[in-house]
């Protein structure tokens, strides 16, 4: 068996002296699509800046393709194939989607992708990223990520609050991105039974811990795991 793209091994981690993730381990091989799920305040979003060097590890190991970067600054594991699309977007009010899209730029990635990817963002281009709409300011935090050549592509509940309109073209990016298995998604997301269907395999957490790790299909076929773990119904389960 291929050794995993990305791995973490009893990691401890959190905020300050505030532990949120107590011993999390797991592998993940390349090209899996893997959706984390749990309820509110469960480490979901921590467990992903944890991956990306923005919390305080106390103990444990993260590891990209065999290599340990527990040391490394969170600027610099873009270059090790991670990249991080935050809850929060973070795009640049002030600058112009074309201007976003250039500030996270490397190698040989092109503008033309990102407007091939996302159409709107070409017919936006001259405008202040501040002047888009919430759907297209998470359309240009992916899209700028993507500029970056992640292998590993990490997704802090991109659906929340759009319409779900956007949220169906979204879930299409994203089957796009992972057809080819050139990409490995890491989707957190609240909406539960898009992520099944999305994904190959579910981590639930639940307290800072692992208390769940089953294929995509197992926990559809029994959605009461689902329903004790996270405390939401699957329809058409």
């Amino acid at each position: 068996m291929a050794d995993p793209i990305l791995s973490l091994d009893k990691v401890v981690a959190g905020y300050g002296d505030t532990t949120v993730l107590h011993g999390v381990s797991f592998d993940v091989p390349e090209g899996q699509r893997l959706a984390i799920i749990g309820r509110n305040g469960v480490g979901k979003t921590t467990l992903l800046s944890t991956i990306m060097g923005l919390t305080q590890m106390h103990s444990g190991q993260v590891t990209m393709r065999g290599h340990v970067i527990d040391k490394v600054a969170p600027h610099r594991r873009a270059g090790t194939g991670l990249g991080l699309v935050p809850q929060t977007r973070d795009i640049f009010p002030s600058l112009s989607v074309e201007e976003n899209l250039l500030s996270g730029m490397r190698g040989d990635a092109t503008l033309e992708e990102a407007y091939t990817l996302f159409p709107r963002l070409k017919d936006r281009r001259r405008n202040g990223g501040g002047q888009l709409s919430g759907g297209e300011q998470q359309m240009l935090a992916i899209a700028r990520t993507l500029m970056g050549r992640p292998d590993v592509l990490m997704l802090d509940e991109p659906l929340e609050g759009l319409a779900p309109v956007i949220c169906d073209m979204l879930m299409e990016t994203f089957e796009t991105l992972a057809a080819d298995r050139r990409h490995t998604l890491l989707l957190v997301e609240q909406h539960t039974e898009l992520a099944l269907n999305f994904a190959d395999r579910v981590i639930i957490l639940d307290a800072g811990e692992i208390v769940h790790d089953a294929n995509a299909e197992t926990l559809r076929a029994d959605p009461s795991i689902v329903d004790r773990h996270v405390g939401v119904g699957l329809t058409g389960a």
